[in-house]
């Protein structure tokens, strides 16, 4: 038996296993803590629903509303997919519109979508 660390022996023998091995350890590593992340925030209660402003994105609204992401497209009349981190803002200038104007109208929207599928499905009386 050699003299040397089991580790460093498995070094000079292995070297390129090794290295494929700690890289998708820390790949696995990356996405989990990602994972975690997000996780912990989309779990916080404030951050579902929130009261619609300039700077949020049609992506961070659909995870906040509870929305399909190609339902906000359509009606945001973006391409699929969207425009990476295309803002209320930047989407209200592109259609000429106060900011103001597409919220309200974003607003009517989402709160139509966000009725329960047991009072959608109730017959007026």
């Amino acid at each position: 038996m050699s003299d040397r660390p089991a580790l460093t022996r498995l070094i000079r023998q292995h070297p390129l296993a090794l290295s494929l091995f700690a890289l998708a350890s820390l790949a696995a590593l990356f996405f989990v803590v990602r994972t975690l992340v997000f996780m912990i925030y989309w779990t916080d209660p404030s951050h579902r629903d929130q009261t619609l402003e300039a700077w949020m994105t049609p992506r961070y609204i659909a995870h906040s509303w509870h929305v399909p992401p190609q339902d906000l497209a359509a009606f945001l009349r973006l391409p699929m997919p969207p425009p990476q981190r295309a803002t209320l803002a930047e989407i209200a200038a592109r259609d000429g519109v106060p900011v103001e104007q597409l919220i309200a109208e974003l607003s009517v929207f989402l709160a139509a979508q966000s009725v329960p599928p047991q009072q959608a499905a109730q017959p007026a009386k």
